[in-house]
């Protein structure tokens, strides 16, 4: 069972992760300047991919800043750590390397 003192450690943790993802969602979200010339269909198709790389990881990221908030809620109702498919402890193990995760390791390798 985890302690006080642990749920604590993971909260922290899920906050300062969670700042950064922000941090980092909004430098992906800023549009570039790719300037005005438009001479070549091939620099156009680079930075559009270019352009669509960068909104599918902010994308990412928001999800997993979804995945934080959900596990901060948990930790607010006192449901932090369970396996939501289970009911069994999450293990400190995995909560140590994914903290915003709601599966024990066994449910997640289904």
């Amino acid at each position: 069972m985890l302690t006080k003192e642990k749920i604590s450690e993971y909260e922290k943790k899920l906050k300062q992760g969670k700042t950064e993802l922000l941090v980092k969602i909004g430098k992906y979200s800023e549009v570039e300047d790719f300037g005005n010339d438009v001479d070549h269909l091939e620099e156009e198709a680079n930075e559009s991919e270019s352009f669509a790389n960068r909104m599918s990881i902010a994308q990412t990221m928001k999800e997993r800043v979804n995945e934080i908030d959900m596990a901060l809620n948990r930790i607010h109702l006192g449901t932090y750590g369970a396996c939501e498919n289970c009911g069994k402890e999450i293990s400190e193990e995995v909560l140590s390397l994914v903290p915003e995760s709601n599966l024990c390791s066994q449910c997640k390798s289904k």
